[in-house]
């Protein structure tokens, strides 16, 4: 996985608070170093925040981890405290992590989750090292080692580390591993959609994405407009649809996933990514189609559960539900 290296700090909000600091509700909103440290005096001044190493490819990798499955990560940080705890807890967690350290500029990146009492999260991230990632940092045999890349789309909004992307691409497509690509946030899509749609439709052979985002992406009214605009040229897309659960599309077939029930829902955050990691677990074990979105809605529905992305329950357990 190749993502932007983050430290998550998770506090609970109401919509007042989203609304008097300007934080667009559900979406993930870059901000500057003086914007975020004004943002957790706000947040620390009204509740108690929850500090976990995070980033969406990173809970992604290390949830393949947990099911287990054999995961590495580059991404990058500055070697301070919140990047050395960052890479403390890749590796314990049994991910191969060996992507260089900064020892100079700005501060390892930082995200402010805001969670609302509907369980919505919205995020204020604060880039810092992130955006040094560039193509050297890309280690080719750690791609030509592996079944599947996975990159998130959030990766585009620094150019370096856009560069290095594409560079893990030609790498994968080099070899016989197959390129996996986040769409990550709607705002993200609005950003960049004409190279995400070349990238879907050229470059991309498994696509996760959740309804918002298909739907952003090729601007059409609803999600069978999406799936009907996306090319039928033997690629995966797995589409996210929350309570509804999710919809996969390889050329003219179409699998149809009932959700998996959450006895109570706490948090979204993360609910993308650990779907993206139990489908992906699921696809290099060669599981059908039908299962790789059962072990993605499983994954997703034991995370909302909790606080944070990183699931504190035993992720093996969900695989006797399939096999």
């Amino acid at each position: 996985a190749v993502g932007n290296a983050i430290i998550d700090v998770f506090s609970q909000c109401d919509d007042d608070f989203l609304q008097q600091h300007a934080i667009e509700k559900g979406g993930m909103n870059l901000v500057d170093t003086v914007a975020s440290q004004s943002l957790l005096v706000a947040v620390s001044a009204a509740a108690s925040p929850q500090l976990i190493s995070g980033g969406s490819a990173a809970n992604t990798i290390v949830a393949i981890s947990m099911l287990g499955g054999s995961g590495a990560y580059i991404g990058k940080v500055k070697n301070d405290a919140a990047g050395n705890a960052f890479k403390r807890d890749l590796k314990d967690l049994g991910v191969s992590y060996t992507t260089a350290s900064n020892s100079s500029g700005p501060a390892t990146a930082q995200c402010l989750v805001f969670v609302t009492e509907d369980a919505q999260r919205s995020m204020a991230t604060y880039l810092g090292a992130c955006v040094s990632l560039e193509p050297s940092d890309i280690d080719a045999k750690m791609i030509e080692a592996s079944k599947v890349i996975y990159l998130e789309g959030y990766l585009w909004d620094p150019p370096k580390a856009k560069e290095a992307i594409k560079k893990a691409i030609k790498l994968a497509h080099s070899t016989n591993c197959k390129v996996a690509l986040s769409l990550s946030d709607a705002f993200c899509v609005n950003r960049y959609r004409a190279e995400f749609l070349d990238l879907v439709s050229n470059q991309v052979d498994i696509l996760f994405a959740n309804e918002s985002e298909i739907i952003s992406l090729y601007q059409v009214g609803n999600i069978n407009g999406a799936l009907d605009a996306i090319p039928d040229n033997g690629s995966i897309a797995a589409i996210t649809l929350g309570e509804k659960g999710s919809i996969i599309k390889r050329s003219e077939e179409r699998w149809i996933i009932p959700a998996q029930k959450a006895p109570k829902i706490v948090d979204t955050t993360g609910a993308g990514d650990l779907y993206a990691a139990g489908f992906l677990y699921a696809f290099i074990n060669n599981y059908t189609m039908d299962n790789c979105g059962k072990l993605g809605g499983l994954a997703a529905s034991e995370i909302i559960q909790q606080y944070g992305a990183r699931t504190e329950t035993d992720l093996k357990s969900l695989l006797a539900s399939i096999e």
